[in-house]
């Protein structure tokens, strides 16, 4: 078990987080009660524009009428934008928010300084809730050193390969059961066609912890790098790591997508789902929407692979979850108010929003990874059996606590669980992302990089780990 850097005081985590954010927050439109009736409990939740989270928000009118006397409004922000002003505002004990949509690499830490209210009592006094019924190793990320869960799962989500069945097929190529990142750059090789359009391979190249940095962070475990050994000497120029990187945007370069320091999640999405690419290495729950008719062109036509591997059979998966918590602000208003903050949560991770989903919008839209029960529910196998059993195997089989060969002092596949690492995940982020752009070389960017690790590594040092 890797030795877990302690929470630092409070001043000391906010001067690490503040530093990152640099943004300004901006006031909640409808934060008022005008035209409502009176008594009305407003619940103002920030969360990620991603295509689920716009599905809760489209389906959220069946809460409000469910539950009068609470009107739900949301803060729907871009994935970078939401990290920042979410952290922003719980971190300096901000109210604007009443629930807030975070990750696993957030929870841990924000419970251990106490900034979220213990969702354990309200799930147990949640009849059918069914605490039990969430997948084993994400509500295992998403609980608080007293084993208690300090968020709620959305959904879940590892990472895999996808590909074009017919394209490899006109190609006489074969996906191996468990390909590796060096066969995967063959088929990338061949399958690039720069006449008809069409890039061998879509990977992320925009700047951000939680964009490029998930997949290269993947790879550089894949290839037995890590961020820092176990005395916190920072190790992003070790050959390992070089190897990873260098291999990473030399691929994206040669038989990637056009713009490709510009694409993040929702950008390869795009293009794979238009038939711009023939294969997409990503987060798991992209698959409902490659799936989903009345958003891909590809739908039927794609094959689902496990996260290529590296050295030594070691994977490039990774473990995330986009997951609903609520500040402790939000009991600073009272009971009445996380009661009604609760309610709408436990409706938009429950059991029946799960049903919901898939009777109203189509089972493809369901979000996957988070309860054990959706893989039981007869129309949801039958729809996503291309991708399923291969999404539930792969966030099973992931260990945040033991991300790479060698052993570390931090949590995360794709982060390093600390409060330095949005501000240290971006700068690199943004050095790799230079590469990718052609404006250094991968080694100049690590160059850079290390020395960002490094001051964080020092500070650990200093203190002897005890942060």
């Amino acid at each position: 078990m890797p030795v877990r850097p302690r929470t630092r005081s409070r001043p000391a985590v906010l001067t690490a987080l503040l530093a990152v954010i640099g943004l300004a927050l901006t006031g909640c439109a409808g934060a008022g009660t005008f035209g409502l009736p009176e008594g009305t409990r407003i619940v103002t939740i920030a969360i990620v524009s991603n295509p689920q989270m716009e599905d809760a928000i489209e389906l959220s009118p069946r809460f409000e009428a469910e539950n009068p006397g609470i009107t739900v409004r949301f803060v729907s922000l871009s994935e970078n934008e939401a990290r920042a002003k979410i952290t922003a505002s719980v971190a300096t004990g901000g109210d604007e928010f009443d629930a807030v949509m975070i990750s696993n690499y957030e929870t841990p830490q924000w419970a251990r300084n106490g900034w979220l209210v213990d969702l354990d009592p309200l799930m147990d006094a949640t009849p059918g809730y069914d605490r039990d019924d969430f997948t084993p190793t994400i509500r295992g990320a998403l609980s608080g050193p007293d084993g208690h869960m300090y968020s709620v799962p959305f959904y879940g989500e590892s990472a895999f390969l996808m590909y074009r069945k017919d394209l490899f097929e006109q190609a006489g190529l074969t996906m191996p059961a468990t390909p590796t990142w060096d066969q995967v750059a063959q088929f990338a090789d061949r399958l690039t066609d720069r006449e008809q359009g069409r890039g061998g391979i879509c990977l992320r190249g925009k700047p951000g912890w939680g964009e490029v940095m998930a997949p290269v962070d993947a790879m550089i475990n894949s290839y037995g790098g890590r961020w820092f050994d176990q005395d916190w000497n920072a190790q992003l120029t070790s050959p390992e790591v070089r190897k990873a990187v260098n291999f990473y945007v030399d691929l994206v370069r040669r038989d990637g997508q056009a713009g490709a320091a510009g694409s993040g999640f929702s950008e390869c999405g795009n293009q794979f789902s238009q038939g711009n690419t023939a294969m997409w290495f990503d987060a798991t729950v992209a698959a409902g929407l490659l799936e989903n008719p009345d958003e891909s062109n590809v739908v039927g036509k794609v094959g689902y692979a496990p996260a290529p591997t590296g050295v030594d059979g070691l994977s490039s998966g990774w473990l995330y979850s986009w997951a609903l918590a609520i500040p402790r602000t939000t009991a600073d208003k009272g009971p009445e108010q996380v009661e009604a903050t609760w309610k709408f949560l436990s409706w938009m991770t429950s059991k029946p929003y799960q049903q919901m989903v898939g009777e109203e919008l189509g089972w493809t839209s369901v979000p996957p990874g988070a309860r054990q029960s959706t893989y039981e529910i007869p129309e949801y196998v039958a729809a996503s059996q291309a991708y399923a059993p291969q999404t539930i195997a792969a966030i099973n089989a992931a260990n945040q606590d033991r991300p790479t060969r060698d052993p570390v002092p931090y949590t995360g596949l794709q982060f390093v669980g600390i409060p330095e690492f949005q501000d240290l995940g971006t700068r690199v982020s943004q050095q790799i992302s230079a590469a990718i752009a052609g404006q250094q070389t991968a080694d100049e960017a690590l160059e850079q990089a290390q020395q960002y690790a490094e001051t964080v590594g020092e500070s650990y040092q200093q203190s002897g780990g005890d942060r």
